[in-house]
């Protein structure tokens, strides 16, 4: 039976970024049959509106003035770096609302899931790309390899909404706080941007359990 991990993760956390990169660094490694990965939608900040607020006032709001380019952002880029991730806040300007973008990795075919993740990642993280913007999302899907069209047309029919609200509420009921959260087989969960050597310690006691 293949392994099944779930994975809870916003669009615009740096840190699920980071600790995705590590779990395929930890799977790269690992080799023989690779696990299902399941996206799971999690909102950092729930309350960012529809058409989404000014990235770095927000942040400074939120955080004061340990949120600068040199402060914060400066330790998330050297994580990013010793990930193999670029990250180039300079470019940021937006804290978009994400629950479209979740929406749209919901209806996603699963094989595109992953890539579709990742190039959401690199569009906000690496280019400044709005992926609140409804366009901007299905310009990122057709360079992932998907219809723009269909997937547009799914979306204005509400498609995926039911998906994410069930990913929150499931977050919500099992009480993770904070993402990425990784549940691994159904039994093991790791919080935070794990180190490889984390992933490849659960995947260890799954082989010696099986």
């Amino acid at each position: 039976m293949r392994v099944i991990i779930d994975i809870f993760q916003d669009n615009v956390c740096p840190w699920c970024r980071i600790g995705e990169a590590n779990l395929e660094r930890a799977l790269a490694e690992r080799g023989g049959e690779r696990p299902v990965l399941r996206w799971r939608a999690f909102l950092l900040d729930p309350g960012v509106p529809e058409e989404g607020l000014p990235f770095m006032s927000t942040m400074k709001t939120k955080y004061g003035e340990q949120f600068s380019r040199e402060g914060m952002l400066g330790r998330v880029a050297e994580a990013g770096a010793a990930a193999g991730l670029k990250f180039d806040f300079d470019k940021v300007e937006y804290m978009p609302n994400t629950r479209l973008s979740h929406r749209l990795i919901a209806i996603a075919p699963d094989e595109f899931k992953s890539a579709l993740v990742a190039a959401l990642h690199r569009a906000y993280f690496e280019q400044g790309r709005n992926i609140g913007d409804r366009a901007t999302l299905l310009a990122i899907a057709e360079e992932t390899g998907l219809a723009p069209d269909e997937l547009g047309a799914r979306l204005d029919r509400g498609e995926g909404a039911a998906q994410v609200e069930e990913d929150l509420a499931t977050a919500k009921r099992i009480g993770i706080a904070g993402v990425p959260f990784f549940i691994i087989g159904g039994k093991y969960a790791l919080s935070g941007a794990q180190p490889p050597e984390s992933f490849r310690k659960v995947f260890r006691r799954l082989e010696e359990e099986a």
